[in-house]
């Protein structure tokens, strides 16, 4: 267990029975949505686990090379070129780790949610898609799904009926909104179960998306 990435986490009652792994985006760290969780309104939830890891740091190409916490290197500006797969699947290792955790404390598989903004949606979008369980849900904010080009050769059916959730901001310009764009109509086109939203926003999250992000939690890990 002590090469697990580090990770804040936040109960949201005694003996969770679900749980929600949240990765963070570029240069960012586990900290940053640690203060959403009391903004969710998680009425008719099972008692939720919050996780929040922090990537490694590492050099990022795009930035100078500058050392910053990182899931993965980027290299063009477009985010589709030069993608740096194996940093893709590294952290996605580290990642499934945390999610094998989770099942071994005794939460099932089908009772953790995925969730991600920025590079943090692109890894949970990766990782929910091709995990050899089927997972609660997923959640995809502000980011992409990356190695698209090789999306049939890693997905796995044990999460083809995996409720989405993806929201983007129509003004952002540091994923545009047509890399989710992009994203969503390749999951529709092969029947995920994708809820689309965008938001008056740019690179950040919305008041109303909150609202819509704990409806989703609210469904997928309801008491009932």
């Amino acid at each position: 267990m002590s090469d697990l990435l580090p990770c804040i986490e936040i109960e949201t009652a005694p003996n969770p029975q679900a749980a929600v792994i949240w990765l963070h985006g570029l240069g960012a760290d586990g900290n940053d949505f640690a203060s959403v969780v009391p903004q969710l309104d998680l009425t008719g939830c099972l008692p939720i686990r919050f996780v929040f890891p922090s990537a490694p740091s590492m050099p990022v190409t795009i930035n100078g090379g500058y050392v910053m916490p990182a899931w993965y290197d980027i290299a063009a500006p477009d985010l589709t070129h030069q993608q740096d797969i194996k940093g893709i699947q590294k952290s996605a290792s580290a990642i499934a780790a945390l999610i094998e955790r989770e099942i071994q404390k005794g939460i099932p598989s089908n009772k953790i949610v995925l969730a991600g903004f920025s590079q943090g949606c692109a890894m949970a979008l990766y990782i929910g898609l091709s995990f050899p369980q089927p997972l609660a849900g997923i959640i995809a904010l502000s980011g992409y799904l990356p190695l698209a080009e090789q999306f049939l050769s890693f997905r796995n059916k044990a999460n083809f009926n995996t409720p989405i959730f993806m929201a983007h901001g129509v003004w952002d310009p540091v994923v545009i909104p047509k890399r989710g764009e992009d994203s969503h109509a390749l999951l529709k086109q092969h029947s995920y179960q994708v809820n689309w939203q965008t938001y008056p926003m740019e690179h950040s999250v919305h008041p109303t998306e909150l609202a819509d992000i704990s409806l989703f939690l609210q469904e997928v890990l309801s008491l009932a």
